[in-house]
């Protein structure tokens, strides 16, 4: 009987391995067609299936040069950020410092007044799930001002002026994507834990994890991949600034695996809160959202997801935790088409 047993563990862990080596190939396949379509677009893919990793990559770091993007390449995390920074606020409500549900404005920093009509109003949910109604940064006058630093002139006092000027909350309730929600819970976060937003995520993320290549101040490394908008152009890499909770990460597809690892794990710390994240805090009939994450389900898969666009580059993250596999795709252009198309595909031909 303790034979069987054994042959059947070990019939059962080679088909687990053959499984996933075959899904590794079918994607691998997938991005090398796309690669060949659009050479001039690198790409670098990180795939986890029951724990078990997969890699592929394909183009240069850059133009001139002959070293091949791999797991290790820096990109631009972009929004995917904000999946970082609400997993930092669910773990900040496990250790009781707040309240899902607390309203904002005993936590926002000095300098913020808010207008009557907002006071006891605005929840940390509704920040982190989008609904708040508050006003946002104007990017597009940024990009007109300065397109390859569209955020540099953006500090602290631009945010309390304009949060301050807000007299009217025209969309509570409301979904509709906010940059200055999250610069908001950042500084909720450096409030309770009375650090900057680059020390919490250090002492609760990336040193935990040990992602060494997940970058939060200086990215001048030699790894680092370069940035192309749409048109093909050269962008600079965001620099760091009072928004970085909204999405100015650098990383990898090999540290972003490990987080995935993490968050698939539902006795860890980051698992447990991910899990908080993966709870509805908005619906209506185009989404579902919980804190920072977009929730997308069928009467087979729910997919939790957050994808990020830099002005040159674009990102997206996706797991499946009932069936246990998360992907990170990283594309060195600016290119939301493109990303979505991939994991699409992916998804839909190979995961389900």
């Amino acid at each position: 009987m303790k034979t069987s047993l054994k042959f059947s563990a070990a019939l059962l862990l080679i088909s687990t391995f053959s499984f996933g080596q075959d899904i590794s190939r079918r994607i691998d396949s997938i991005i090398k067609d796309n690669y060949q379509r659009n050479p001039e677009i690198g790409i670098s893919v990180g795939f986890i299936n029951n724990n078990e990793e997969y890699y592929t990559a394909y183009g240069n770091l850059n133009e001139g040069s002959q070293i091949k993007i791999n797991k290790n390449s820096i990109f631009e995390l972009a929004s995917i950020t904000k999946i970082l920074t609400s997993n930092l606020i669910a773990q900040a409500v496990s250790e009781k410092k707040i309240k899902v549900d607390d309203y904002i404005d005993r936590f926002l920093p000095k300098g913020y007044v808010l207008n009557e009509n907002l006071k006891n109003k605005i929840k940390i949910s509704d920040l982190a799930s989008h609904q708040s109604g508050l006003p946002d940064i104007d990017f597009g006058k940024l990009i007109e001002l300065n397109p390859q630093q569209p955020v540099s002139s953006v500090d602290g006092q631009t945010l309390i002026m304009i949060i301050n000027n807000c007299s009217e909350l025209k969309d509570y309730g409301k979904y509709r994507y906010s940059t200055i929600g999250y610069t908001l819970l950042g500084q909720i976060l450096e409030n309770v834990y009375g650090k900057s937003y680059d020390e919490i995520i250090r002492d609760k993320i990336i040193d935990p994890l040990q992602i060494t290549n997940t970058l939060t101040k200086d990215f001048e490394v030699k790894n680092r991949t370069v940035a192309h908008n749409p048109n093909g152009g050269i962008q600079e890499f965001f620099k760091w600034n009072i928004t970085a909770p909204a999405g100015l990460i650098k990383s990898n597809a090999s540290d972003m695996i490990t987080f995935l690892k993490e968050v698939l794990n539902k006795d860890t710390t980051i698992g447990k809160a991910a899990i908080e994240t993966e709870k509805v805090f908005y619906k209506d009939e185009k989404r579902e959202m919980g804190l920072g994450t977009n929730i997308v389900a069928d009467e087979k898969n729910t997919l939790y997801m957050k994808s990020g666009d830099s002005m040159g580059q674009s990102t997206i993250i996706c797991y499946n935790r009932t069936k246990n596999w998360g992907i990170i795709i990283l594309l060195n252009q600016r290119n939301s088409k493109m990303r979505s198309d991939l994991l699409n595909k992916i998804c839909d031909t190979v995961l389900k």
